[in-house]
């Protein structure tokens, strides 16, 4: 699954996250201007609310990746590039959510829910609810991919900038669709394969959510090689970091803090790191608690308690909680090589802190 950062604020950067939001309103409602029909505020009202939502991590990273490469002044394109992430993120988030048919994305109804809910109360028949619900969100996944490269397009860089972002860009949207596929040809099968487990959430995650937005927008202010490797070395440990939490979080977070439930990737049977380690290391009879509960889609409180239960008997649990440690000190390893402003460097560690903290 597609992930947002957990439940805490990152430190400084509120006016990036109120410029991107204008961003994106302004954008939209030039949108629903030009429209051809009153019927694409069906699609752009649920966008609109998936948008709300989230820590805008990609969006705040970008600008990060703009003033780690030394740029400094008029934030504008920078900020509309860092927008054209959020409906990036949004497109993978509603498809991501039709592929899991998930139930809440972000504290309130995924977007195939949220459609389907509202062609029954425009008087649509309730027997083609579902199948209108992952339709129309098939459609707005679409639809927010199509407008994402147009806001990028209209940012405002100078062709030489562009030239240098968008080659970063389709490598971004290649390796999330290779994370996903790899995502759904995992699921389901119980196993204690770790390194593909680890394989699956770089692409899925690492490079998609911290590298390849440090890197956009490293690229807008023109970074050299060094700069861009170094966005690298320090976003992978820390990309993989961030999912290993998340992992954790799907399973033994709370609701209310992560806007999700703590069921749904017990039910899917996610092939996480986490479940891997379990697997490799429970006992015959756990083996068999694993395999007949984990993948349920009715799987209840009670039975996921016993699944949990494993996940800490086996030490599985805190396996992750180490690799996440180690994986964040070579992110910060990668901080003091790198050949970044003082104040950027300063910015990322406090975000590495913010996206890997112990919440469960």
């Amino acid at each position: 699954m597609t992930k947002t950062l957990p439940g805490t604020r990152l430190p400084g950067y509120s006016s990036v996250r109120h410029d991107v939001g204008t961003a994106l309103t302004g954008f939209l409602d030039a949108k629903e201007q030009t429209a051809p029909g009153a019927e694409l505020r069906y699609l752009t009202s649920t966008l609109r609310g998936l948008l709300s939502g989230g820590k805008r991590l990609r969006s705040i990273l970008c600008v990060c990746g703009w003033q780690a490469a030394g740029a400094t002044g008029e934030l504008t394109a920078a900020i509309r590039t860092a927008a054209s992430l959020e409906l990036f993120q949004v497109f993978a988030l509603v498809h991501d959510d039709v592929m899991d048919d998930s139930d809440v994305r972000r504290g309130q109804p995924s977007a195939h829910r949220a459609l389907a809910t509202a062609y029954t109360d425009s008087g649509g028949p309730l027997g083609r609810a579902e199948a209108h619900g992952m339709g129309a969100a098939v459609l707005l996944g679409d639809l927010a991919l199509v407008w994402s490269d147009e806001l990028l397009h209209t940012a405002g860089l100078d062709p030489s900038r562009l030239a240098q972002v968008l080659p970063l860009v389709a490598d971004m949207r290649s390796e999330l669709m290779y994370g996903q596929l790899l995502d759904l040809q995992t699921t389901g099968r119980l196993t204690g394969d770790v390194e593909t487990a680890l394989h699956v959430i770089r692409y899925k995650t690492a490079k998609y959510t911290v590298e390849r937005p440090l890197q956009i927008g490293a690229a807008l202010a023109g970074a050299t090689q060094p700069v861009l490797d170094a966005c690298s070395a320090f976003g992978i440990p820390l990309g993989e970091a961030f999912q290993l939490r998340d992992d954790l979080l799907g399973v033994f977070g709370d609701p209310v803090a992560t806007g999700k439930s703590i069921l749904d990737d017990l039910r899917e049977g996610k092939a996480t790191v986490l479940m891997a380690l379990a697997v490799q290391r429970a006992s015959p009879t756990e083996r068999m608690t694993l395999r007949g509960l984990v993948g349920r889609s009715d799987l209840d409180e009670d039975q996921a308690a016993q699944v949990r239960t494993i996940l800490d008997s086996t030490g599985a649990r805190q396996t992750v909680e180490e690799m996440i440690t180690a994986r964040r000190d070579a992110a910060f390893a990668a901080l003091k090589k790198a050949p970044f402003p003082e104040a950027a460097t300063a910015q990322l560690r406090q975000i590495a802190l913010a996206a890997t903290e112990r919440q469960t």
